[in-house]
């Protein structure tokens, strides 16, 4: 569970979901389509903050659940070290498993359904990043989620070429998202060009889905596109995306 001494961001309401035994608080900003942001370590950091006030900004309502760490506390050395434990401590995410789903995603699929239920329309953006980069892939399985967007995805931890070219997910799981890529539902994908956790991951993703894959590269070292070292190109780009998937013709 995440860190609850500060519970509060302003100008985001927040509640808590609770599905299958699972409880994690959730914060709620703005109006339209429903669009689901899963932060990167070490949790919901300003800078996705201000990325999730753009999503606000273009016209959707965006949930952000908190999963690590304290909601609102900066990226420092302290911060991250202390999500990164609580990562690896905890049985919602599959940190080195070969072709595993993580278990947080049957959670993150309720909260899909819940928003889509509440608010219509043709479906719910789903966007994961870093640790949470393929979550939204599988919240594809079992959830109305028709804008899926996958930046930097790194677990399980690109510890060997086979874990590096994972993407997450068990075969069956795999399977569903094909189908559904097959059927008309793309998939954006966003990533700097020598970021080691998701090369190969872009590899198998492209090899799997085909064009349906729409991948966003950027040449560097670093890591975090929509964040911390945020391309503004990439921001563009993943708007525009929500906008044409979610948004009334």
């Amino acid at each position: 569970m995440p860190d609850e001494a500060a519970s509060e961001l302003p100008g985001w309401t927040r509640s808590v979901h609770t599905a299958e035994g699972r409880g994690y608080p959730v914060f709620r900003r703005g109006s339209g389509p429903g669009v689901i942001i899963i932060h990167e370590l070490p949790g919901i950091t300003p800078e996705v903050l201000r990325f999730a006030e753009d999503v606000v900004g273009a016209g959707f309502t965006v949930l952000l659940p908190s999963l690590l760490g304290t909601p609102g506390a900066p990226f420092t050395v302290r911060t991250t070290v202390s999500s990164l434990r609580q990562l690896c401590v905890s049985r919602e995410f599959t940190k080195l498993g070969l072709r595993q789903t993580s278990p947080i995603a049957s959670w993150l699929r309720s909260l899909a359904r819940t928003l889509h239920t509440e608010l219509g329309g043709p479906g719910v953006g789903a966007l994961g990043m870093c640790y949470s980069g393929g979550f939204a892939l599988a919240m594809m399985v079992d959830a109305p989620v028709t804008a899926p967007v996958v930046a930097q995805p790194s677990l399980p931890f690109p510890i060997g070429r086979a874990r590096g070219r994972d993407v997450n997910l068990s075969d069956a799981d795999l399977a569903v998202v094909k189908e559904k890529t097959a059927a008309g539902c793309p998939v954006l994908g966003l990533r700097f060009t020598d970021d080691a956790g998701s090369a190969h991951r872009f590899d198998t993703l492209r090899e799997q889905l085909g064009g349906a894959f729409q991948a966003m590269e950027f040449p560097g070292r670093t890591h975090s596109v929509l964040t911390m070292d945020r391309q503004e190109e990439g921001v563009r780009r993943v708007l525009d995306f929500f906008r044409t998937r979610l948004l009334p013709t």
